[in-house]
């Protein structure tokens, strides 16, 4: 019976096709179950993703199924997708749920700019967690041979496509990729998007991730760096606001030096519950203490702070998850540096580490240093571990300040207190810790804190020498953030997670994100009523400090803080402490939050108008000098 013959072979086929199609539904789920296992703290949610008629686990599936098929009708071979593809999705999911641990955040796209510089940490990381480092490098090679293996073995043995297949696989995959990719611009509401629970959550990064799974957050991620203008802006809206302060003046006869110090993971451990230290590793800190800075950080993303503290703008006006130094710097921007050339100053950057580290190189150009000392041009500095020691580098800062004749504005970022914390790197540890932890921990802490008495002892000396000189001699000196101390933190009980939160009460918030602030001057002594103030507010202390009135610094930044002490993303803390969470999301936002958006976006992505007005003949001095 040769019809009977032929429905069989059909149904051998259909067979065939089913069974191959479960397999890539099969695979597919594979993947983004791996993805979420190795991404995610918190294995609990997990079911719920791919089970919830809310959450976009099978839309998921379902994409990466497409990137399957696609993959293997290009290569010719059916299923030897799953050796590009696995990796790819897998490797960047398990650095993002490394990153959590440390840093809080998950991965973004704007991270892969900077791997070279976690390949330069790579030795310090390889000592503080040898056995580690050695499983994941044995780890790697292992990978590596596997998928070289197996795709040689794949390319022999995998059936494979016939070209009309391929075609047709193509002319299936390829449009609904391409129109799911036409889905996650997060800026315009997508009706298909939506019905799929696809939902982007870009004020809120932690729940992006938890509810769209990493691949999707991380998709929608990717177009963060374009940064669009705010509604509103125009050079009408730059003219109609007015500078406090019509121009620059100054009360002083002669220009005080400045020193401006940003410390490495510079934190009063003090503050840590269930544990003592004695005695207090920084006592003259704490003698001369003005207040905190709000970090925005945790544990890492040094240059955004430093960003802050430089130009006297926001990050919370900047893309989550962005890196300005490493995205957005690329034309002259006013800065102190800029201020301070102006005012007839040198303006010099001192960092002893390597200058492409974070971009510095080319961003200190832009900021209008000088001058920029770095490990290429500094002389050899004393180590702690592996990096330059603070008594190093403020004998370097005396003996230039020595050295000039002008009045200058040096800023610094030291390295001494960077993680991780090693057993041993100092010869003796002078501060007892008394506490409940285990040994592993203790030894991270004592090494830490070893590092602040070192701090401690070494600002001393620069104060002291500052103290002894005729000219009046500023020091402004903070911590960027809280040091990645792991699991110190949830063995002291001092925060429910290894690293702090991003968005919480404003007391929560306080505790988990203050660093020491100092500001002084050899003639009047420290300030002593600063509070907590975000590190975009430094300048007005500053410039302040030093006896300038300035239509920015002092005026339009002067009107800011005296609403407001913090600008974050996620909430303005009022001088009286009183909050205004999400106050980016809908509602009326106040004008001057709004006209320091305006001004912030005009000076590093629009067309300047308010150059002339608020930056009196900045850019006419920036760049290295001839």
């Amino acid at each position: 019976m040769p019809w009977l013959h032929a429905s069989d072979e059909d149904y051998s086929r259909l067979y065939a096709r089913v069974l191959r199609g479960v397999s890539y539904l099969a695979l597919a789920f594979l993947i983004v179950l791996t993805v979420e296992l190795v991404s995610r703290s918190d294995y609990t949610d997990i079911p719920d993703f791919f089970l919830s008629t809310a959450r976009p686990g099978w839309t998921t599936v379902g994409v990466v199924m497409l990137v399957l098929l696609m993959l293997d009708a290009l290569f010719g071979r059916w299923f030897l997708s799953m050796l590009v593809a696995a990796p790819v999705f897998i490797i960047p999911a398990f650095i993002s749920g490394q990153k959590r641990l440390y840093l809080s955040d998950p991965l973004y796209p704007t991270d892969l700019a900077f791997g070279r510089q976690i390949m330069e940490l790579m030795p310090a990381m390889v000592k503080d967690r040898p056995m580690a480092a050695a499983l994941v490098g044995i780890g790697l090679i292992v990978g590596v041979l596997g998928i070289a293996w197996a795709a040689r073995y794949a390319w022999r043995n995998f059936p494979r496509m016939t070209g009309k297949r391929r075609i047709v696989q193509v002319a299936l995959a390829a449009p609904l990729l391409m129109s799911f990719v036409s889905l996650m611009d997060y800026s315009t509401f997508s009706y298909v998007r939506d019905r799929l629970q696809v939902i982007p959550m870009m004020w809120d990064q932690k729940e992006n991730y938890r509810h769209n799974g990493f691949i999707m957050a991380f998709a929608f991620n990717l177009p963060m760096a374009n940064v669009t203008a705010p509604a509103g802006y125009s050079a009408d809206a730059l003219g109609q606001i007015q500078p406090p302060v019509p121009a620059v003046t100054t009360t002083k006869q002669e220009r005080p030096d400045v020193i401006m110090l940003m410390s490495e993971s510079l934190w009063d451990a003090t503050r840590l519950t269930n544990v003592k230290l004695s005695p207090d590793p920084m006592p003259f800190m704490r003698e001369n203490l003005a207040g905190h800075v709000f970090s925005p950080e945790f544990g890492g993303m040094t240059p955004n702070v430093e960003f802050e503290a430089l130009t006297g703008f926001s990050n919370a006006f900047l893309p989550y998850g962005s890196i300005p130094y490493q995205q957005y710097i690329r034309r002259k921007m006013p800065t102190l540096a800029t201020f301070f050339r102006s005012q007839g100053y040198a303006a010099r950057a001192i960092h002893p580490y390597q200058s492409w580290f974070w971009n510095r190189g080319e961003v200190y150009k832009e900021f209008g240093f000088e001058e920029f000392k770095s490990e290429e041009n500094l002389p050899p500095m004393s180590k702690r571990g592996i990096f330059a020691s603070d008594d190093a580098l403020f004998r370097e800062i005396m003996e230039e300040g020595d050295a000039m004749e002008k009045p200058f504005f040096f800023f610094s970022v030291t390295l001494q207190g960077h993680g991780p914390y090693e057993p041993h790197r100092y010869p003796k540890n002078t501060i007892r810790v008394d506490g409940n932890l285990p040994a592993a921990e203790v030894e991270a802490l004592s090494t830490y804190v070893q590092g602040v008495k070192e701090s401690d002892d070494s600002l001393k000396m620069l104060m002291d020498w500052a103290s002894k000189r005729k000219r009046e001699t500023i020091i402004v000196l903070w911590g960027d953030h809280l040091p990645p101390l792991g699991p110190v933190y949830t063995s002291s009980g001092y925060m429910p997670e290894q690293v702090a939160t991003r968005k919480g009460d404003v007391d929560t918030m306080k505790r988990e994100h203050e660093t020491p602030l100092i500001v002084w001057s050899n003639k009047t002594g420290p300030k002593t009523d600063i509070g907590t103030i975000s590190p975009a507010f430094i300048p007005y202390y500053l410039v302040k400090l030093a006896g300038f009135e300035h239509p920015y610094y002092t005026g339009f930044l002067g009107k800011v803080h005296e609403k407001y002490d913090i600008v974050d993303r996620y909430q303005l803390v009022s001088t009286a402490n009183e909050p205004t969470p999400d106050w980016s999301r809908g509602g009326k936002l106040d004008p001057l939050i709004r006209d320091y958006r305006y001004l912030q976006h005009d000076m590093m992505f629009g067309k300047q108008y308010g150059l002339g007005k608020f930056f009196p003949g900045q850019l006419a001095v920036s760049g290295p000098a001839s």
